[in-house]
């Protein structure tokens, strides 16, 4: 009998050990950090040589975050990188490699009792392996005869809807395309994608009021702004090249407000690495006014600063913008009228956050006009995500703060191009406009009927047998909810197929057959029949650019993934489609070609994305131009949530640590929270400890209750740290086995990572 595969990480300890959180953010920690990972993946040599090309023009896109790169102009020639771009390169340019012989000496329980760690340092994937039904051990396969297999299991399914096609957010534009066209051939809605557990929140808020589901601002914009509010967001280990663009706008007289449980060294204050000056000083101090809200207390902190700014404005008649308003908005009065009906000290309870520095806050934002928001998972990922970010366009509107410059909407997308993906047609519920134009250009007839997200699809997997689960890129077992019950889902599928470069959890957790296919990385040369190729993605302010690798690839074996989608396709669907897909491959110009036939903005496409900098895709929001049912801004009346908590009870949020990005883990370092050698951790109030007669580093088990059902995450260490009263704060994937399958926020769906009511037990 074979041993039993774990979804969940190990729960064995590493050792922690523990400091006071650093006072400020990068400077030379920062670089040292950066040339110990690439020291440990590659010849320094070769390290130095891709982080040169590391978002240059005619370079590499970081395989990182989405912050868009500077003008041209002012890039650093040197280092237009940080340090977690830094560890991103080492993790992907590794000359480490898992060959055959890996496989052979670890069967898939054995690999299922290492750690997230341990899997995603043993080396890049150098040629197709397959699991076979009954076996523990993976083994190779021909592209050919993996892409024969693929496509006899979905001709093989009653419906082209029991397939699902997942994609992960560092899909190029060129791979994401074919993707869905591939998958709306065969006839399936069936694309969730990552944006359903991160920012889909934000695009449905932002379609709803203001016309677009993409932020309203450009780079630039921060460098005229007046006041920077930054929620739910911990820049310096997510984003850390937005420090720099903060850092900048402090120094052009921006205020900056930040709104987090948390006290994240990144937004406290900054050396920039890139400047001599900057290293040897003590650094540039950034947040003005730190808001330390309860978890999940942003719409009752919101709702108090623009009730005590109305009534300002009912004294003064300035507070707010009514030209605009009456212009370009709906539904102020019933906006104004209900806010008018809370009780400011019911606000401050709920928020966490005092009057006085509420008032603070209202005093930097009275006389100002040029706001700017941005936002990340903190503000996504609750019940109520979606009326969050309503809330934040309500204060935006009421101050005239949208389509005009230095103000305006930034959700700061969390993968390099997890928008593009969505541009592409990545999405589970496309608009007839768009079905329309694949029709007319392709000639066949696409599927209207809505698909599955990620949350469904989950559950038709965990409630059905025999689906087949494609994979293009990313952690899908790691980065979802209840990893029990998601375990379980991709357990019951026929086939399990993983587009990767590295090993992770999710090769483990698998159907009745599995595979994985090894794909070129973007640091590596793409060279198909017409010669060397680049792909392109979109940034999260809506730039359109190119990514080229310049590295030999680590393996003669390795397809890129616009090759691994149109040789499936080919296979697949044969006479039935009328689509070249082998020759679109030849030169990526075709596939670019296409997608400025269906896609609006993308005219001169392949012209336009070779200048320097690359072009702006439209954005009605910025011009002023709100594109929503009612042809203007739409003021949202919203619910103030509340958390009815017991005595010992606690309201978990899940958070990165400084050495991983989302589910790959690049150390066991938390630098800046002072928390080093060890995952396994619980962020408590010195406070809630007391009462709960817990110690500094003692082990607990969590819990959560939700429906009913008992899920645990065990051994966890207690550390102390600055965070609100029955609030606690937990790495992932580590807590995703509390987050509930069914807790997730109303319309978006996106899974409720950040407010998880969990108790605590020694």
């Amino acid at each position: 009998m074979s041993k039993k595969v774990n979804p969940q990480p190990p729960e064995e300890l590493t050792g922690i050990k523990s400091d006071k959180p650093k006072k400020v953010a990068a400077g030379i920690p920062a670089v040292v950090s950066s040339l110990k990972h690439i020291r440990e993946a590659m010849p320094i040599g070769r390290g130095l040589k891709t982080l040169g090309k590391l978002n240059q023009e005619g370079g590499v896109d970081c395989p990182g975050c989405a912050w868009p790169d500077p003008d041209p102009k002012e890039r650093s020639s040197i280092a237009e990188y940080c340090e977690n771009g830094a560890k991103a390169i080492a993790e992907e340019a590794t000359t480490k490699k898992i060959k055959p012989d890996f496989f052979k000496k670890y069967d898939i329980a054995t690999l299922s009792e290492k750690s997230d760690y341990w899997l995603g340092k043993s080396g890049r994937i150098t040629q197709p392996f397959i699991l076979k039904e009954g076996q523990n051990h993976y083994e190779p396969i021909e592209w050919e005869d993996a892409f024969t297999l693929i496509a006899k299991e979905l001709k093989a399914l009653s419906s082209p809807d029991d397939a699902i096609f997942y994609t992960s957010g560092r899909t190029s534009n060129e791979a994401a395309f074919l993707y869905q066209l591939f998958a709306r051939h065969f006839g399936t809605n069936n694309l969730p994608d990552c944006s359903n557990m991160c920012h889909e929140s934000s695009g449905v808020a932002l379609s709803q009021t203001l016309g677009i589901g993409k932020g309203s601002v450009k780079l630039e914009d921060f460098y005229a702004a007046e006041v920077i509010i930054v929620m739910g967001q911990n820049p310096g280990t997510n984003h850390p090249r937005m420090l720099s663009a903060l850092q900048k706008a402090k120094r052009k007289g921006a205020k900056i407000i930040t709104v987090n449980p948390i006290k994240e060294t990144g937004l406290l204050a900054f050396k920039n690495p890139q400047k001599v000056g900057d290293v040897l000083s003590s650094g540039t101090s950034l947040t003005d006014l730190y808001l330390q809200v309860k978890i999940n207390g942003d719409i009752a902190l919101l709702k108090a600063i623009m009730l005590l700014l109305n009534e300002k404005e009912q004294a003064t008649k300035d507070i707010f913008d009514k030209a605009f308003i009456e212009k370009n908005t709906v539904g102020y009065q019933a906006f104004i009228k209900d806010l008018s009906q809370y009780n400011i000290d019911e606000l401050v309870e709920e928020s966490g956050i005092s009057l006085a520095q509420i008032k603070e806050a209202v005093s930097l934002l009275e006389k100002s006009s040029k706001i700017i928001v941005c936002w990340a998972m903190g503000i996504t990922q609750h019940k109520n995500g979606v009326a969050n970010i309503k809330e934040i366009v309500n204060l935006l509107l009421l101050k005239g703060s949208v389509g005009k410059v230095g103000a305006g909407t930034c959700p700061v997308r969390g993968h390099s191009n997890v928008q593009g993906d969505r541009t592409m047609g990545i999405w589970e519920k496309p608009k007839e406009a768009f079905l329309a134009q694949l029709q007319a250009t392709f000639g066949f007839d696409p599927p209207r009927h809505h698909g599955v997200n990620v949350v469904d699809a989950i559950k038709v997997m965990h409630d059905q047998q025999d689906k087949v689960f494609f994979a293009m890129g990313g952690n899908f077992l790691s980065a979802a909810p209840d990893t029990e019950y998601t375990a379980k889902a991709l357990q019951n599928c026929r086939m399990t197929v993983h587009v990767s470069t590295k090993l992770n959890r999710s090769h483990l957790i698998h159907g009745k057959v599995a595979l994985i296919l090894p794909c070129l990385a973007r640091t590596e040369v793409d060279k198909q029949a017409n010669g060397k190729q680049f792909v392109s993605v979109e940034n999260s302010m809506g730039i359109v650019h190119t990514s080229r690798g310049h590295l030999k690839p680590i393996s003669k074996h390795l397809l890129s993934e616009p090759m691994i989608v149109a040789c499936l396709a080919q296979k697949t669907l044969g006479e039935a489609s009328k689509v070249d897909w082998l020759k679109l491959v030849e030169n990526y110009d075709a596939i670019r070609d296409l997608i400025e036939q269906v896609i609006p903005g993308f005219e001169n496409y392949n012209k336009r994305v070779r200048q320097t900098g690359g072009f702006y895709l439209p954005n009605c929001a910025r011009d002023g131009d709100f594109k929503t049912l009612s042809g203007k801004a739409e003021f949202t009346v919203t619910d103030l949530p509340k958390h009815s908590l017991e005595a010992d009870d606690f309201l978990m949020m899940t958070i990165r640590s400084h050495d991983q990005f989302n589910t790959t883990i690049y150390g066991l370092d938390d630098r800046y929270r002072g928390i080093y050698n060890e995952r396994r951790v619980v962020l408590m109030n010195q406070e809630d400890m007391k009462r709960m007669n817990l110690k500094s580093k003692d082990i607990v088990h969590l819990y959560n209750y939700f429906e009913g059902v008992e899920r645990v995450a065990r051994t966890f260490v207690v550390v102390p740290y600055d965070i609100p009263k029955q609030c606690v704060a937990t790495y992932f994937p580590e807590a995703n086995p509390l987050v509930p399958i069914n807790k997730v926020a109303d319309k978006s769906h996106t899974p409720a990572s950040k407010s998880v009511v969990i108790k605590i037990k020694k």
